[in-house]
């Protein structure tokens, strides 16, 4: 059953603008792979690794937001990697920011040309990382031309607005202390699992608070690549862009599929390959 919007989020929504643009912004070099969570197919894995450099390009998975104390090959957010192929994946794991701070531990990264960071909680991303030489060493291997894959809070995280970083649960969308991403992608905040765990309208109270950001939600086993200012969706399901723009249909939102690009300054639609 869809959520109703909180009559207070309903008329903030009412009395936003549309915006005219947008300063929402991917790397200019290098790419970000953001998925929905669920299963991630093989036409997202096959993009990752076209962009990684191929399959035996050095890759580093950051588990983190799972939890564990330890991570082995076993790990579900490498599994689905040396599954599809990968033969050179290094994982990486700490909950000492003075480690993830350090040269030693972030050398696999300098190294690498992908990093993949699976679902989980936001906040461990944030305790853990937010700040650190490993969100730099992130920041530097994009800007060498390497991709940052992510699901699920591995999606979350990339945005420079984090939703649903609160310690007390996943339903809070805006939690004081938790509301920085890595920001890979700029003036952005993006949410996860929309259809199955019924989120589509979440969104509308961060841009309603935020009226300068850029809202994208992915479904399950749905992705949008992004390079620069655009982003091509790609996957099973849909994505929901709240741009403040009001859609013929009635909604909040803008709904895209499998094929559909996205300019995320100009607020346009178009079709891959355009």
């Amino acid at each position: 059953m869809r959520r109703i919007v909180p009559l207070a989020c309903l008329l903030a929504l009412l009395s936003t603008p549309a915006l005219a643009g947008s300063s929402a912004q991917g790397p200019d070099k290098g790419a970000l792979i953001i998925v929905g969570g669920g299963k991630v197919g093989s036409e997202i894995l096959d993009r990752f690794f076209a962009l990684a450099g191929g399959k035996d390009a050095p890759i580093v998975v950051i588990p983190t937001a799972a939890g564990d104390p330890s991570y082995g090959p076993q790990t579900a957010g490498v599994k689905v990697l040396t599954d599809a192929g990968a033969t050179h994946v290094t994982v990486l794991h700490t909950t000492d920011r003075k480690e993830a701070d350090s040269e030693a531990f972030t050398r696999p990264i300098a190294q690498a040309r992908a990093v993949w960071i699976p679902g989980g909680r936001q906040w461990r991303l944030v305790d853990s990382y937010s700040g650190t030489r490993t969100e730099v060493e992130i920041k530097k291997l994009l800007a060498r031309g390497g991709v940052v894959g992510g699901s699920s809070a591995g999606a979350s995280i990339q945005a420079s607005y984090l939703v649903r970083g609160a310690r007390e649960g996943n339903e809070v969308m805006m939690a004081p202390g938790y509301e920085e991403g890595f920001g890979l992608l700029q003036g952005a905040a993006v949410d996860q699992h929309v259809i199955t765990r019924h989120r589509e309208t979440d969104l509308d109270a961060v841009v309603a608070r935020h009226p300068d950001l850029l809202g994208v939600g992915l479904d399950e086993s749905t992705a949008i690549v992004v390079q620069g200012r655009r982003f091509d969706v790609i996957g099973k399901s849909k994505v929901f862009v709240h741009d403040g723009k009001p859609d013929p249909s009635g909604l909040t939102y803008h709904l895209l599929s499998t094929g559909d690009a996205y300019d995320m300054q100009a607020l346009t639609v178009s079709k891959t390959g355009d």
